[in-house]
C-alpha cells in the first residue's frame, strides 16, 4: 500500500514516514517546507525509500498529482501552537482548515477512502475534573484576574471548591479554547463530513504533548518541550509558566508515529454508524510541566528551570490522556520510557540548529 504523508518533512510527519517505511508501506511525502518550521528550507530529514514532493496541501493541482497511486493518507500538515492572538486566526484557518478541505475534496475525486488525521488534545479544552460534591464537572474559562493573582486551579463551576483532575477520554465533549484548538476541531468535522459522503474511514489521533528528536527550535509556534530545550541549548534556564504544576501527558514522537501505523488498520463500521473514530495518543502517565522541565534540565546538564508565575490566557490548567481505546482496539502501546526519551531529547539537535559534521 502506498501512503501519502502530508507535512511529512516536519517533526512528527518525518517520524510517521519512517515508521511506515519500517512497517513495509510505500511512502510519499508532501511538504511545503514553511519557514516557520524549516528555516531556509533545508533538505528534509527523511527515511530511505521515501518519495518527497515539495508543495502545499492548499494547492489543488499539487494535491491531485501526489494522490496518484495512493491508497491512504496520514494528514500531518498543520500550523501548530496556541494562536498568539486573533490576528493569527486567518493563517491558522488557511493552513489547517482550508488545507484539509482541499485535501479531502481531492481524495473524494481520486477515490482514496482511508485517512489518519493528526488531531490534538486541545479540542477538549480543560481536561477531566471531579468535584467531591458534584461529581464530574466542566470548569469555565480561567479569568485573567485569578491568574494574575496566582490562582491557577479552576474551581468547581457550581460550588467554587477545588477540583481533582483525571484522565480525559474520547467521550468528553469538545471545548476548544484558542484559535489553534478551534481549527483542529474543524478538521475533525470536515473529515467526518467527507467520510459520511464517501463511505470512507477516518481515525482522528488526538496527540497529547509530543516531544523528541527533530522538534523545531524556539519559535512562536513551538511546544513547551521545544521552548525548554531551546533555552538549555543557549545555556539559559527553562522558563516555566504559572507554578509549574500544570498536568500534561508527554508522549515520545516515535510512539506517536507507531500510533499512525496502527490507525491505518481502523475501518469504519457499517453504513449508518460513525465513520470517524477518535483516539487519544498519550503515555497514560500524568506529569507536571515543572517535572518535565527539571528532567530535561538535569539530562542536559543544567541550568535549572525558573518558575515565573507568568501565564497565557489560551492555556488550560490540566489535560492528561486515557489512551485505553487505542490500546484495546488497535493493539498500540507506548514503548519509549520517559527518562530514556528525555535523555535522548536533551542531546538531540533541534530542527533549525546548526550541526557540525
Amino acid at each position: 500500500m502506498k501512503v501519502l504523508v502530508t507535512g511529512g518533512a516536519g517533526f512528527i510527519g518525518s517520524h510517521v514516514a519512517e515508521a511506515l517505511i519500517d512497517a513495509g508501506y510505500q511512502v510519499r511525502v508532501l511538504d511545503a517546507l514553511l519557514p516557520a518550521v524549516h528555516t531556509d528550507k533545508p533538505a528534509p530529514v527523511l527515511a530511505d525509500g521515501v518519495e518527497f514532493v515539495c508543495g502545499d496541501v492548499r494547492e489543488r493541482t499539487t494535491v491531485e498529482t501526489v494522490l496518484h497511486g495512493v491508497e491512504a493518507v496520514c494528514h500531518q500538515a498543520a500550523m501548530v501552537g496556541l494562536g498568539l492572538n486573533l490576528d493569527d486566526a486567518p493563517a491558522y484557518v488557511g493552513c489547517n482548515d482550508l488545507g484539509t478541505a482541499v485535501l479531502l475534496a481531492a481524495m473524494a475525486r481520486a477515490g482514496v477512502r482511508r485517512l489518519v488525521l493528526a488531531s490534538s488534545m486541545v479540542v477538549y479544552g480543560e481536561g477531566r475534573y471531579r468535584c467531591a460534591e458534584h461529581g464530574d464537572v466542566t470548569p469555565g474559562a480561567r479569568r485573567a484576574a485569578d491568574l494574575a493573582a496566582g490562582r491557577f486551579e479552576p474551581p468547581c463551576p457550581r460550588c467554587g471548591r477545588p477540583l481533582t483532575p483525571g484522565l480525559v477520554t474520547e467521550e468528553a465533549p469538545p471545548d476548544p479554547r484558542n484559535v489553534y484548538a478551534a481549527t483542529k476541531l474543524a478538521q475533525e468535522h470536515l473529515a467526518a463530513a467527507w467520510a459520511r459522503a464517501t463511505g470512507a474511514s477516518v481515525a482522528a489521533l488526538r496527540y497529547h504533548n509530543v516531544y523528541g528528536p527533530r522538534m523545531p527550535r524556539d519559535t512562536p509556534y513551538a511546544g513547551v518541550a521545544s521552548f525548554f530545550r531551546s533555552a538549555l541549548a543557549q545555556s539559559r534556564p527553562p522558563r516555566v509558566f504559572e507554578d509549574g504544576a500544570q498536568r500534561r501527558d508527554f508522549v515520545h514522537v516515535r510512539d506517536v508515529a507507531t500510533a499512525n501505523v496502527a490507525a491505518l488498520r481502523w475501518t469504519a463500521p457499517d453504513v449508518g454508524q460513525p465513520q470517524l473514530r477518535a483516539f487519544n495518543v498519550g503515555s497514560g502517565i500524568a506529569r507536571t510541566v515543572g517535572q518535565m522541565a527539571c528532567a530535561l534540565a538535569a539530562a542536559h546538564g543544567g541550568p535549572e528551570p525558573v518558575v515565573t508565575g507568568q501565564y497565557r490566557l489560551g492555556d488550560v490548567r490540566h489535560i492528561t490522556a486515557s489512551s485505553h481505546r487505542l490500546v484495546t482496539e488497535l493493539g498500540w502501546r507506548p514503548v519509549v520510557d520517559f527518562e530514556a526519551g528525555i535523555r535522548e531529547f536533551a542531546a538531540a539537535p533541534l530542527r533549525g540548529e546548526q550541526v557540525s559534521r
